[in-house]
């Protein structure tokens, strides 16, 4: 969070994912490029059309950015080893926009050097949106060297694994531009919901991921009877119901807010921005939107507090909306999850057949 202007009790942390304009890890194995024709064209410089590196671009964030960054006339390259994306979402923005020199997909994973001096030399890039990484505060109690290995945030305490990567990776990108003539954007956020408003893409996480993933997953999945009911873990904690709060943020206005801090970035610049609603829902008051939009009466069980959680976590989105005109409009919680959950009742197997 921008310690000047964000609220918390007593800290500020969450699921916080960052996207920042420079590529901060290395790309390892880079085995093929599903569009070869493409991929020739966009290892050109072609004037007036910026050539956007999106890593993590297959999965939910990452590629629904990818979907706005080629409706505004970008030209896109995906990095993605698919650990946590789905090719699925790959297809259907290469259908929606087949046309050569305007999407390449490479399939790689983050960690070698050489591969990533390989891509960028086969390829001529402007920006780079970075999404890659492990991202499930659960998982990383459960898994904290593979949360390590991953980097992007910060925070000054952070409680978990999940934080403590995070954080380190802020602090190498801050110190990497005190020498470097490149813009760099980070952006803060926190707990993402909703999908695309027109159908076309939607959240999709491996079986094995859905305990440790996105509460609207899980409300989700027991609306669709996959699992017998939600859990929810923690209620005595100091607000008004005693469950967690948190700030939800459509994906649509989320990446809305990366388009417009990839037009403001400036070389030899830093712009960190917290991305939110600046408003707290409680967990209760999530569950009771889920029922309303899928109209599925879900059964919730109550549980100790799981490790690694904070009681109050929002942010205060003034400065973005001040520095770069962002505002979040998808603002209705049970509308944004009544969207998402229209692609889950017709993607019950996510990307696969229905």
């Amino acid at each position: 969070m921008d310690y000047s202007d964000s609220r918390h009790k007593p800290h500020i942390i969450g699921k916080v994912f960052i996207a920042v304009f420079l590529i901060v890890l290395c790309i390892l194995i880079t085995k093929k490029s599903t569009d070869p024709g493409g991929a020739s064209l966009l290892s050109l410089h072609v004037p007036g059309a910026t050539h956007v590196l999106v890593t993590g671009g297959a999965g939910y964030i990452g590629s629904h950015a990818v979907l706005r960054l080629l409706k505004d006339s970008y030209r896109v390259t995906v990095v993605d080893n698919l650990s946590r994306g789905n090719i699925g979402a790959i297809k259907v923005l290469q259908a929606l926009f087949p046309e050569p020199g305007r999407l390449q997909f490479i399939y790689a994973d983050l960690g070698n050097a050489r591969a990533v001096n390989k891509i960028f030399a086969e390829n001529t890039f402007d920006a780079v949106m970075h999404f890659a990484a492990v991202a499930y505060v659960g998982e990383s109690m459960l898994e904290p060297l593979s949360f390590q290995m991953e980097l992007e945030f910060h925070i000054q305490v952070p409680i978990n694994p999940y934080g403590k990567a995070k954080k380190m990776a802020e602090d190498i990108i801050l110190d990497f531009s005190k020498n470097s003539d490149m813009g760099v954007m980070i952006l803060r956020y926190f707990n993402v919901i909703g999908s695309d408003p027109e159908g076309r893409l939607g959240e999709a996480p491996r079986p094995e991921l859905r305990e440790h993933g996105r509460i609207s997953g899980a409300c989700f999945d027991a609306a669709l009877g996959i699992i017998p009911g939600l859990k929810v873990k923690g209620t005595d904690y100091p607000t008004r119901d005693g469950t967690c709060i948190r700030d939800y943020i459509d994906v649509t206005d989320l990446v809305d807010a990366h388009v417009k801090a990839l037009d403001k970035a400036k070389p030899r610049s830093v712009g960190i921005y917290n991305v939110g609603t600046g408003k707290g829902i409680t967990v209760k008051e999530f569950v009771e939107a889920c029922k309303k939009a899928t109209g599925a009466d879900i059964k919730v069980e109550y549980l100790s507090r799981r490790p690694g959680d904070y009681a109050e976590v929002y942010s205060d989105p003034s400065k973005i909306n001040r520095e770069l005109n962002w505002t979040a409009h998808y603002t209705d919680l049970e509308k944004s999850l009544s969207i998402a959950w229209r692609w889950q009742k017709s993607h019950r197997n996510g990307y696969g057949s229905p």
